[in-house]
């Protein structure tokens, strides 16, 4: 029952404090943060009533389910961004710039948490800079999306920045894998080829391979059902799957074969989107039903932000040194990228500021570093949700405020009419006509 109660009072708690993020217009991921932190131990939990809170960490992991599931929908909608069809028309431009900002964060990050390393060795360790540096990558999609369709922003910095920030994920599991790979090892003390090399490699090789070979049974699967519920209950039963299988782990001799959740199951929505003639529309039914899905995860994320942590001086200040380098690393990254490929001013002015926010996937990288890194990997996420804190209250305002810069938000009032709202609809027009 408690379990239940909690659940339930999780997604509540979620939902009522995004009314308020939405009077003080701010993303709703923002809102559910901040709704785990207060229902998380350190907040309500403390009071100690059964069903209010949580009342440990061990708590919130129970439901850690929920959250590996979340993950699995979230990199199945990525790859529903790499239709070929759309692939063709990013051109070189979005391509080249999606490559050059993300490797120029991680470089960014990397260096100066190195350079802190030497500074506070007993704070900071470099697993933890390396696999930081690789979560710098990650942006958020949807915070970006609200932006553009909230104000309705065209123009060709929208034009652009969609791929790019598509492209931008993938490439950051990629750099994840590596970069996690390397940051194992370190930690094991066996700085061997295999170990940093080899077995990235074959993780990531491996995850595509799996998400591939599962996107193909997916599509054939989806064909035998007509009806739009039970091609939905497969969607999900084959993401649910994917995740599942993500989760073996293979050893020959020194060599380990594991698999990237979020890299399978990516591959298995870029094979069912270019495979399945109505991959488009069996998508946007599964995002619908995995919205409160979304709304547990990013909360369950809150409650485990340990908040003792940011007592310690030294952690904030690592916080604020990777948030001003990451920005720092997409700004230039997409300035210089886009320079050289010959875009337009306005996206090589702006399209930098527009990549800042960060929710999601870098959510999702940190939490498996939580997982197999125990206390290295807790500073990590904890690190990674403050600075998610951050760049949700402030990323959003941000790339509106890039856009409006870049002339692709119009905030003057639309006019209306006497006779007729302005809009596609001809019939009022017609009418008038008529009258005439």
């Amino acid at each position: 029952m408690t379990t239940l109660l909690m659940i339930s009072v999780a997604m509540l708690a979620g939902l009522l404090l995004s009314r308020v993020a939405k009077l003080l217009k701010l993303p709703a991921v923002t809102a559910y943060l901040v709704a785990g932190i207060l229902i998380g131990p350190f907040v309500l939990g403390r009071l100690g009533i059964p069903g209010l809170g949580f009342e440990s960490i061990e708590a919130v992991k129970a439901l850690s389910v929920f959250c590996e599931v979340a993950l699995g929908f979230i990199a199945f909608t990525i790859g529903n961004e790499f239709r070929l069809s759309q692939l063709k028309a990013i051109g070189k431009q979005a391509t080249v710039i999606a490559f050059v900002q993300a490797l120029l964060a991680t470089i960014a990050v990397d260096a100066a948490l190195i350079g802190l390393h030497f500074a506070m060795p007993d704070k900071l360790t470099l697993p933890v800079a390396i696999v930081l540096g690789a979560v710098a990558t990650a942006t958020a999609p949807a915070a970006t999306l609200m932006v553009i369709r909230q104000y309705k922003a065209k123009g060709k910095l929208t034009d652009i920045l969609l791929p790019v920030v598509a492209l931008d994920d993938a490439i950051g599991l990629i750099v994840f894998a590596v970069s996690f790979g390397i940051a194992k090892a370190m930690e094991s003390g066996h700085f061997d080829l295999i170990s940093i090399i080899v077995n990235p490699i074959l993780e990531i090789v491996c995850s595509l391979v799996l998400g591939a070979v599962m996107g193909v049974l997916f599509t054939v699967v989806e064909r035998f059902f007509s009806s739009n519920s039970k091609r939905l209950s497969i969607a999900i039963t084959f993401v649910i799957a994917t995740v599942a299988l993500s989760m073996l782990d293979f050893h020959i001799g020194a060599v380990e074969i594991g698999f990237s959740s979020l890299l399978v199951c990516m591959m298995l929505g870029t094979v069912f989107c270019n495979m399945c003639d109505f991959s488009e529309d069996m998508m946007g039914r599964t995002d619908k039903w995995t919205a409160p899905l979304f709304v547990l995860f990013f909360v369950l994320s809150g409650a485990e932000l340990e908040l003792a942590v940011f007592a310690d001086l030294a952690i904030v200040v690592i916080g604020i040194v990777y948030i001003i380098f990451r920005c720092l690393g997409k700004y230039f990254g997409a300035y210089i990228s886009a320079k050289w490929t010959k875009c337009d001013d306005n996206i090589s002015k702006y399209l930098g500021i527009t990549l800042f926010p960060q929710a999601g996937v870098a959510i999702g990288m940190s939490i498996i570093a939580a997982q197999q890194l125990g206390e290295t990997g807790m500073v990590i996420r904890n690190i990674c949700l403050f600075a998610v804190l951050v760049y949700e209250l402030f990323g959003p305002m941000l790339t509106k405020i890039a856009l409006i810069k870049a002339g692709e938000i119009d905030l003057k009032p639309v006019k209306m009419k006497h006779d007729h709202i302005v809009s596609n609809d001809k019939r009022p027009t017609e009418r008038h006509e008529r009258r005439k």
